[in-house]
């Protein structure tokens, strides 16, 4: 199967493919008489795999060693280290929304004041006895 039907089938650019060989992520793909790059089933399978792991967005090189157990027959492994990176992204995501939480009361905080007809000192980076003065 061709470069441009594959991107097609996964919706992906033929670029990214070009990018996973490139990157060791998909071995060089046999090429045809005409020097086309002719792919099969178990790189469908490997660029499925490697999609539903950066869907997760773990790093690509993390997700390429995911994908090398996994076709080793270790998917046991793999599983439990995909609990893991799970676990790791459950938790910066707590952290990012804790950030995007306190950004939020910031921005409340400073729509009310500009609400009010004050210009936040926050923004200006003045303190209010600088202002007053």
């Amino acid at each position: 199967m061709r470069i441009g039907r594959v991107a097609h089938r996964l919706r992906v650019s033929p670029e990214a493919i070009r990018f996973y060989e490139r990157e060791g992520l998909l071995p060089p793909p046999r090429r045809g008489e005409s020097g086309y790059r002719d792919y099969d089933d178990a790189d469908l399978e490997r660029l499925r795999l490697l999609q539903g792991l950066r869907q997760l967005e773990l790093r690509l090189p993390e997700a390429a060693r995911l994908a090398v157990m996994c076709e080793a027959g270790r998917c046991d492994e793999v599983s439990d280290e995909l609990r893991g990176l799970i676990r790791q992204q459950r938790a910066e995501i707590e952290r990012r929304l804790a950030e995007l939480a306190h950004l939020d009361r910031r921005l409340a905080e400073l729509d009310r004041q500009l609400a009010e007809g004050r210009l936040p000192q926050a923004v200006i980076g003045r303190s209010e006895e600088e202002a007053d003065g």
